[in-house]
């Protein structure tokens, strides 16, 4: 497991030296019923041959692998919903522009915006880089980047949208 993580640290690292000019930084928010919360941080996230690219810079978050998606809409307010505010509801659902309903993960062809999993070192930390490789910045335009409770498993079974559950950070895509 150690060898896999260090040569995709490896690969990733050669994809930052690599990226091209479309680059951006979003600025990620702690999800709370009242709005977006203090900031926990940033994602960067850049064009390359293979895909994009997103660098983490995060911390205070549970240690562990949380769900991370691309959501429809560019706000992370809370929602009113059954009486009680949810927090970064308002972002809306996966980014999913071609209508497919289903939850695949980054390499299937389920929503769009399925991101790979955000893993949290036991400090809190969140610096290893991802790679989507079926997004550009473009995509992002117009959108907002959520990070959940809890990890995904890229399925629908046994909890719905890979069982990331609540949302607990979020950034605005400008």
């Amino acid at each position: 497991m150690k060898s896999a993580l260090v040569l995709a640290l490896i690969f990733a690292a050669s994809l930052v030296t690599n990226a091209s000019a479309a680059e951006i930084t979003i600025t990620i928010n702690a999800a709370t019923d009242k709005g977006p919360g203090k900031v926990i941080g940033t994602v960067t996230a850049s064009d390359t041959k293979y895909g994009l690219l997103l660098v983490p810079k995060l911390e205070g978050l549970t240690p562990g692998a949380h769900g991370f998606h691309v959501h429809q809409h560019a706000t992370c307010a809370h929602k009113h919903v059954a009486g009680k505010n949810v927090p970064a509801k308002s972002a809306g659902g996966h980014y999913d522009p071609k209508g497919t309903g289903k939850h695949l993960g980054p390499y299937g062809e389920g929503h769009l915006g399925d991101l790979p999993a955000l893993f949290v070192g036991a400090d809190g930390k969140a610096n290893i880089p991802l790679l989507a490789p079926r997004l550009k910045v473009k995509d992002l335009s117009g959108r907002s980047i959520m990070i959940h409770a809890g990890g995904d498993n890229y399925s629908d079974i046994p909890k719905k949208l890979g069982g990331g559950g609540a949302r607990k950070a979020c950034g605005v895509v400008k």
